[in-house]
């Protein structure tokens, strides 16, 4: 059979619209719907479903295409829930799926019903090919990522792991091209950052607000508050950066292997990021890669304007390095903050490793080269967290891959106004994912 792209573009951008039009705010989430409506496109081409419901109204959807078993699963894995959108500084509605100027626009554009999307295609497409597969395709659609995944995929894996599991997995959080210097660049994620937020509590005396004190628990916090944004937590080189950072250097060649490599070296890091020629997105993204963050994001303090309160907190969106825990951030927080401030840790979820060394990634790495002859595929490692951390318990290799070329700038559009995407990037991320899903999963 002929795939005829074009079709397979338009039919890709459609799906994305409709699953954009169901509102899947998160909270509150309502992502049944979505799974309806997934569920109908998927039995239009003979492919079963099932949808679980965590809660009601918090749907999950798998549907599985079966192979000869010769190999493992493979797991196509996606959320569809979103962020909340402020609709009134939008240029198009986020929840109106509309098509201007070459991009499609909508909350969930890139974040990621993009990938659910495509993964969708690429099921239909083997459907209607009737692809004979060494390895089963497993199709995995969860409610409630954007809230750390309760009632998504960590819901999923406790609760029906056999329905899920799979050797590999393809996932958000990487495929995305870039040009560093001159040289094009695709990634795939190998691996995310954990989290071990916490409150940072200072306490004090109170008092009436007539009469200052030193003894002022708002003082405190806000001192506590800008030692850590000053501060610089040591640097650690996990293999995934390692990897990443050569890999740049190498493509580039001479003079940048070598300010690349001081990157990797505590003692010249700074020096070496200020100087390359990246901009401040990638210089923010390799600090982030390399060190432990802390982020002050919510600040609690007092009832009345007039009272000195005698406690006052910060939260704090801590994010750790694969190896990272929230004993290790402790203890290098306790470094930097001077006097008596209390960190109460909420949770301690540690980041994750997958090797690039494997079958599926060199699949990924020849489809992409043939796409894109002078490109190179880098492992990844993702700052911020998805519904990897769930499913990697169960043995599964997670790789980040949403196959898609846009600059950086388009990137700070996720969780922002406008998200939105090319409609030629819907046509090259069906292409991409699906000829690599189907060379590697093929008898």
């Amino acid at each position: 059979m002929t795939i005829n792209w074009n079709s397979i573009r338009d039919e890709t951008a459609r799906l994305l619209q409709d699953l954009i039009r169901i509102d899947t705010t998160n909270p509150p989430g309502n992502e049944t719907p979505a799974m309806e409506y997934v569920a109908g496109v998927l039995k239009r081409d003979g492919i079963e479903s099932r949808i679980l419901e965590s809660a009601p109204g918090r749907g999950n959807l798998v549907a599985r295409l079966k192979g000869d078993g010769r190999a493992a699963p493979l797991l196509l894995m996606v959320h569809l829930d979103v962020v909340p959108a402020e609709p009134a500084y939008w240029t198009h509605p986020p929840f109106g799926g509309e098509i201007a100027d070459g991009y499609l626009y909508g909350r969930g554009a890139l974040d990621t019903k993009n990938l659910a999307a495509l993964e969708i295609m690429v099921m239909l497409l083997l459907a209607r090919e009737k692809k004979s597969l060494a390895r089963d395709v497993i199709f995995m659609a969860n409610a409630d990522e954007e809230a750390g995944g309760v009632y998504g995929a960590g819901w999923m894996v406790k609760n029906h792991p056999d329905l899920i599991r799979a050797e590999y997995a393809i996932n958000e959080g990487g495929g995305s091209g870039m040009d560093i210097m001159g040289k094009r660049f695709y990634t795939c994620q190998t691996g995310e950052k954990g989290t071990a937020r916490f409150v940072m509590r200072t306490r004090g005396a109170p008092g009436h607000g007539s009469m200052p004190h030193r003894d002022n628990a708002v003082v405190k916090l806000a001192h506590a508050v800008q030692q850590i944004g000053a501060a610089e937590l040591p640097m650690r080189v996990v293999p995934t950066v390692k990897t990443f950072v050569e890999a740049i250097g190498s493509a580039l060649g001479k003079p940048y292997d070598a300010a690349l490599r001081e990157v990797l070296d505590p003692k010249k890091s700074a020096a070496a990021l200020q100087n390359l020629p990246l901009d401040d997105g990638m210089r923010a993204m390799l600090y982030a890669s390399l060190h432990n963050t802390v982020s002050p994001t919510i600040l609690k303090a007092g009832s009345k304007i007039n009272v000195i309160p005698s406690v006052a907190e910060a939260e704090c969106d801590a994010r750790i390095l694969p190896g990272q825990s929230a004993a290790t951030l402790r203890a290098e927080l306790k470094t930097i903050l001077d006097g008596d401030v209390e960190l109460e840790f909420k949770g301690d979820n540690p980041g994750r490793e997958s090797s690039s060394d494997t079958p599926l990634f060199e699949t990924m790495r020849r489809v992409i080269t043939r796409h894109e002859p002078n490109a190179t595929l880098l492992p990844y490692l993702v700052v911020g967290a998805t519904d990897a951390r769930h499913v990697s318990k169960l043995g599964t290799h997670v790789y980040g891959f949403a196959p898609m070329f846009a600059p950086m700038s388009e990137f700070s559009r996720i969780h922002g106004h406008d998200e939105r995407i090319s409609i030629e990037n819907l046509e090259f991320g069906a292409r991409v994912l699906y000829e690599v899903v189907s060379k590697f999963c093929s008898a």
